[in-house]
């Protein structure tokens, strides 16, 4: 019989990364499955609370305004009693921020009105160059408290 004789390797200290790499693959894959699963609307009851008020350090909000009609306002000078197209209440944002790029924008919204008209609303303000845009809300009636 003849014995060979083996060669002593040295330990590999490596990771082995092909295992790893198709562990996250699969993860991956789980996730962009589900994600879309997980945002489906769901009708919830929000509870009416205190918002804080804003900070009076800042310059002074420039507020548009959507009645139960769909009309838009500008709260600006003394044509905020006015209704407007949105294209001229964009432009006239649009020209303030250049101006002062720290102005916050409000939207003040009736509550009768349909949200997707908010929705729209805010989505071209961002698009005029609001980096942000807040929602003005009414402190909760007593009466309503629980």
């Amino acid at each position: 019989m003849s014995w060979k004789r083996r060669v002593k390797k040295k330990p590999m200290a490596e990771i082995n990364v092909v295992p790893y790499i198709d562990v996250m693959l699969v993860l991956l894959v789980v996730f962009m499955v589900t994600a879309p699963m997980l945002m489906q609307g769901v009708k919830v009851d929000l509870p009416q609370a205190p918002s804080a008020p804003l900070d009076e350090k800042q310059d002074e909000p420039l507020i548009v305004s959507v009645d139960k009609a769909g009309l838009y306002y500008l709260n600006l000078g003394k044509d905020d009693k006015v209704a407007k197209p949105i294209a001229q209440i964009t432009d006239t944002v649009a020209k303030i921020l250049r101006q002062k790029p720290n102005t916050p924008v409000l939207v003040w919204g009736d509550h009768n009105v349909d949200y997707g008209l908010v929705v729209g609303l805010m989505t071209q303000l961002q698009a005029a160059g609001a980096p942000s845009v807040g929602l003005v809300t009414e402190a909760p009636r007593e009466s309503n408290a629980r």
